[in-house]
Order: C-alpha cells, then structure tokens, then sequence
C-alpha cells in the first residue's frame, strides 16, 4: 500500500516537472538548414526562441537597383569577401528612407546563396538572444548575415549591450562565419539630445572632446567596421529609378515617358522622392495600363 502511494507521487512530481519544463525557456535548436536560404528568429509565448525558414525571399537582384552604385559596390564587396572566407566587416548602412538599403541586403543574399550565403533577420528586441544565435551557427560550413532591419535604440533597452559585445569587446571570440549588418535612420543608433552637448569637455590647448554620454552613444555604430551612407534622391534620380522600374513590369518606352509628369505629383503626394516610392508609383501605374 505504502509503495503504491510512493510511486503515485512519483508519477505526479514527474508530472509537475514536465509541465514547468514546458513553459521554461528552452536552448535554441537548429533548425533544418536545407529548408532555405533565409530565416527569422521569433519568441514564442513561452519565451521559446525560433528560427522559422522564410519560404519566400523577395527577388530583389543587384541589377534592379539603381542610383546607388557607390553604396552597391562597398556592400557587394564586402559580402563576397565575406562568402570567400576573406577577412570582411560588420555593416551599417544608415540614411535616407526607402533608399534601398534593406533592398542591398535582400540582393546580396539572392546573388550568392548559391555560394553558401545565409540570412537570419532578428528583430531589436530580440538581440539579447544574439549569443544563442551565434552559438547555433558557428560549427555550420555556410556564411551567415544577422540581417536587424530600422535598428535603433533608447537608452537601457538590454539588445544595445549583447549586440555591442557580439560586434567587439565579449570574451567569446567572433565566429569566422557571422556578420551582421543592419539598416538605420540613425548614425550612432541611439537618441541624440541637445544636453548631450554640454558633456564636451574643452582643453587648455583649445581642442573639444567628447564626453562619456556622447562616447558611449558612439561606441555602438563606431564597432561596424564598414558604414555606408544613403542620401536623398534628385529629381533626375527619382525618374531614372521610376523608368526603371516601369520597364522591370512590361510598360513600353513610349509610356514610360508619358508617365513622368504623374511619377512627380505621385513623389510630391508623399513628400519623397525614394526608390521604394519610384518602385509603389510603378507598380500602380504598370497595374492601370495592364487594366
């Protein structure tokens, strides 16, 4: 009698652990690396942490962006550096919106996925997780880009610290087969307030240095060894990418030149002239002459 009650709270103690085991944080597991050349890290309810293949990659190709040749060139530079296991930099490419920055990434990733080149996009606030990701991959033959798409950050969120140790200065020495590369309207990834400015310290000498307010707001963007910048279109700009685009959806030459007064009010109603607005007034206009 005794040991039938003894092996029933067993069975419930076991119970009770398999239950508290399934909602604690579990170690991040490898997902199937065949299943595609692009995934997204995602926490679960739970706090489980997952890499869920993307089924569907854009099919963005370096020759479809123009206007950004010398910004193409560093990024695509780099990344072949990167996929021939030369020595490459982290990215951060920061400027203007819709510009093509998160575009180049996309781009980079479909020319040389052939090659071994793999994405996994991980939000912000899940960079605390960055030290797991690195772990999953570093015994893997492929090259890996931790792609953070609008990273920026308030002070204290806890990703600004794991991502900063991941870049440079953790103990754990960077795996040979991560990058990251992010995208940014902010150069330094960190709000800047007008109070900052009063940390400057002035020298005997007349030299200004900053103080450890601005220091510390530096040292984030200063640990990506390659910054490319993106700046705002002109006019002639903006219609040459709207050209091309409504040549990429079938319109003929004939209309491609009709439709530039209506490609500058459409660009004039939404206060931009940017490739991703050059690429929306192309879709529209490709869709109504189709009609």
């Amino acid at each position: 009698m005794m040991n039938d009650k003894f092996e029933q709270l067993i069975a419930r103690a076991m119970a009770l652990v398999d239950r508290i085991e399934a909602v604690l944080p579990q170690p991040l597991t490898a997902p199937d690396w065949n299943a595609a050349i692009a995934w997204r890290y995602r926490k679960r309810a739970s706090g489980h942490g997952v890499l869920e293949p993307v089924r569907h990659v854009g099919a963005m190709r370096l020759d479809d962006l123009n206007e950004v040749e010398p910004q193409k060139e560093k990024i695509q530079r780099n990344t072949l550096q990167f996929v021939e296991g030369l020595p490459a930099n982290n990215v951060l490419l920061t400027g203007a919106r819709g510009t093509g920055k998160s575009s180049l990434v996309r781009a980079c990733l479909n020319e040389y996925a052939p090659r071994g080149l793999r994405l996994i996009e991980v939000d912000k606030t899940d960079m605390v997780d960055l030290p797991d990701i690195v772990e999953v991959v570093a015994a893997r033959d492929e090259k890996f880009i931790v792609f953070c798409d609008d990273l920026s950050f308030e002070e204290g969120e806890p990703g600004y610290k794991a991502l900063k140790s991941t870049l440079d200065g953790s103990v754990a020495a960077a795996t040979p087969n991560l990058l990251v590369y992010a995208t940014s309207n902010r150069r330094h990834l960190l709000p800047e307030h007008m109070k900052d400015n009063l940390t400057y310290k002035h020298t005997d000498d007349g030299e200004i240095h900053p103080g450890e307010v601005v220091e510390e707001k530096i040292s984030l963007s200063e640990r990506f060894g390659l910054w490319v910048s993106f700046y705002p279109f002109s006019q002639d700009e903006y219609l040459a990418i709207t050209a091309q685009w409504l040549s990429h959806f079938g319109v003929v030459p004939e209309r491609v030149d009709a439709a530039r007064p209506e490609a500058l009010v459409w660009a004039l109603e939404r206060g931009s002239r940017s490739g991703r607005v050059a690429y929306q007034f192309a879709r529209d206009y490709a869709g109504r002459q189709g009609g």
